[in-house]
């Protein structure tokens, strides 16, 4: 047993890590625990008693990560070729796990999207975005040669994406259910697939989502709503959205000040999750979250250039999901908050904490 293990650690010297990467990802999560120190200082002390609650939460959480980095970073990935199918199987029994009444979470708005396990809440479908991955890449890298087909590309790209389309829906979790669709739209475009399938693809979410948007549904119509006009409902349904625009107007070019920001004095709602941006934006201000975002677009680059320099097309299209997801997460995440297109309600990468809050 130990000589099999042995075998699947990367030698040293067989791979070099970029360090580059490596280092803006760690400066990114440093800042992250910063700011979450700050923005998360009010509500923790208001529901826990103590104001450092979030923070010894994500600091815990990213010992664990450390952890699993640390261990995952000497295995050779392409282990996980040989649990791609388990992989799929996972991805879709976690989804289904939200609907057992015994398991989902009661907390929030969007209870069906959460589970709860000896106590601690847990999202299945933040897991579902690499097992998917990784049977994707698997499976695009076996079909290789037959992708540009009907029958060996486009149809079963388009029946594995619809069941884990429905599963999403059924919760409902659509920013979730972005990420997981354009993201596996990214790495079947870049394993081979036709443009025109690819165009097919992108004409019927549109359709779907037509379809959707049709069918009357309080909760979308007002996201829509809030995102052509924020004064529409500005204190109930645009409440969070008009908060967050205050926030981040009110940062200026160089913000009121670390810690000194007003809206976290429980005005503007998930200020220690899905909005944390904005008070980023009030206590550092423009200038600073413009780098920021440089920082987000530096570590997508370099991830890139993994993808492009990896020996196997397995390599290529996981590096190339993996970046695509957090890109596609930041986006929806930044651009929510300052109502470039409708709140999708996702964590920002390496910055939000996670999990949900639940009161004592």
């Amino acid at each position: 047993m130990f000589k099999r293990l042995k075998n699947l650690l990367i030698t040293k010297g067989k791979h070099e890590p970029d360090k580059s990467l490596m280092i803006a990802v760690f400066v990114l999560i440093i800042f992250g625990l910063i700011m979450l120190s700050s923005a998360s200082s009010v509500v923790s002390y208001a529901t826990y008693g103590n104001i450092y609650h979030f923070l010894w939460r994500q600091l815990a959480a990213l010992a664990v990560g450390l952890v699993a980095w640390f261990i995952f970073s000497r295995l050779d990935y392409h282990l996980w070729r040989k649990y791609a199918v388990m992989a799929l199987f996972v991805s879709l029994g976690l989804l289904i796990l939200v609907f057992i009444p015994g398991l989902k979470s009661n907390s929030g708005t969007a209870a069906r999207s959460w589970i709860n396990v000896f106590g601690f809440s847990f999202q299945p479908s933040e897991l579902v975005k690499l097992t998917f991955l990784v049977y994707l890449a698997t499976w695009l890298e076996a079909k290789k040669g037959q992708l540009s087909s009907f029958a060996g590309g486009f149809f079963p790209f388009i029946v594995i994406m619809g069941v884990v389309s429905l599963l999403m829906m059924a919760q409902p979790d659509f920013g979730t259910l972005f990420i997981i669709a354009f993201t596996s739209l990214i790495v079947f475009f870049v394993g081979g697939a036709k443009f025109s399938h690819i165009l097919i693809i992108i004409l019927l979410a549109a359709l779907l989502l037509f379809l959707m948007l049709s069918f009357k549904s309080s909760y979308r119509d007002d996201r829509f709503k809030c995102l052509q006009n924020p004064g529409y409902s500005p204190q109930d349904k645009c409440y969070q959205i008009n908060q967050s625009l205050i926030a981040v107007g009110s940062g200026g070019w160089f913000g009121r000040g670390l810690g000194q920001s007003r809206q976290k004095f429980m005005y503007l709602p998930e200020v220690w999750s899905d909005a944390i941006f904005p008070i980023i934006a009030e206590e550092i201000g423009f200038v600073f979250c413009v780098l920021l975002i440089l920082l987000f677009f530096f570590i997508f680059y370099r991830g890139l250039m993994i993808a492009r320099a990896a020996p196997d097309a397995f390599g290529q299209l996981l590096a190339t999901g993996i970046v695509a997801w957090f890109g596609v997460q930041t986006f929806l995440n930044i651009g929510g908050m300052i109502n470039l297109i409708p709140m999708t309600c996702v964590p920002l990468p390496f910055v939000s904490a996670g999990g949900r809050q639940t009161k004592r």
